[in-house]
């Protein structure tokens, strides 16, 4: 019996990076096919079973096929229906994010139809709901640059073996909580080192703020739980198939205690054998 091969589905918001996650995935070894009409998406994975020699298999489908994209849903329940293994990894940004990388390549939206750009948006988030509920794996790439996107993208889909691996996000409340989280931790109840005057300039990566924020107990019991959290974690991820984590940080703006506990969290989990990437989403905001 031929055996089937893994299968990644590309889908997500238009101008959110899936050309990049594509060339990233095909870089790692996976054969990419792009823009497949997703009605024809098992009869190619059977083929490929029977060819034998290909055993990864990502695939980019998204709006621009039009009337054919409504059949992806039904791809997806053949494939596991089949017995495939398959995992669907949805990339998106905020409005603002795209706006500006729609307006900076001058290319219209797929969805626009004549009408604004946010109305292509709009109709897009709208025919991509329920797949992006479906998601194996979110990935907001609104503050991403293509090199982080692509270090997130190695990081789940690089091989076989079974490790975990995590991005640390520092975050602030009021920008809001990233989508992609899928743990939210709240360093709010540290004592804020903007009401001390001569670390309100600075940020959590200065050693006067982390030295301030680390000297409270609380702090070091926080790092402490959070790392235990995710070792608990761990196994059951790996077992579920994810091998992939994010766990966010915030305070009040993202820039004093939420930074500093996320690179000593990161600094933990790094000597734990966990490769970690650390982001600090809304630093530079105020």
């Amino acid at each position: 019996m031929s055996r089937l091969p893994e299968v990644v589905l590309v889908t997500g918001m238009s101008g959110a990076g899936r050309s990049t996650a594509a060339r990233a995935l095909e870089d790692l070894g996976w054969f990419v096919i792009d823009n497949l009409l997703p009605g024809l998406i098992p009869a190619t994975v059977d083929e490929l079973a029977d060819d034998g020699a290909i055993p990864r298999v990502a695939v980019v489908v998204d709006v621009r096929g039009g009337r054919f994209f409504d059949d992806t849903a039904r791809a997806v329940q053949a494939l596991r229906e089949a017995g495939t293994s398959i995992r669907i990894l949805f990339l998106e940004a905020s409005d603002g994010a795209l706006v500006r990388r729609f307006e900076s390549n001058r290319r219209p939206h797929p969805l626009q139809n004549g009408e604004r750009l946010v109305d292509g948006l709009r109709r897009e988030r709208a025919v991509l709901a329920d797949l992006r509920a479906q998601a194996d794996l979110v990935i907001d790439t609104s503050q991403l640059n293509v090199h982080d996107l692509r270090r997130k993208i190695e990081a789940a889909f690089e091989g076989p073996e079974a490790r975990l691996r995590a991005t640390v996000l520092s975050f602030g409340f009021k920008y809001g909580i990233p989508v992609d989280a899928d743990v939210v931790l709240d360093a709010r109840f540290l004592p804020n080192p903007h009401w001390v005057d001569e670390l309100r300039p600075q940020t959590g990566l200065d050693a006067d703020v982390n030295d301030y924020v680390l000297e409270f107990p609380q702090a070091r019991d926080f790092l402490d739980r959070a790392a235990g959290l995710l070792d608990l974690m761990s196994t059951g991820y790996l077992q579920e198939g994810k091998r992939y984590v994010t766990i966010a940080i915030g305070c009040t703006g993202g820039k004093h205690r939420s930074v500093a506990m996320a690179e000593n969290l990161a600094a933990r989990l790094v000597r734990q054998g966990v490769e970690t990437l650390v982001v600090h989403r809304d630093l530079g905001r105020e």
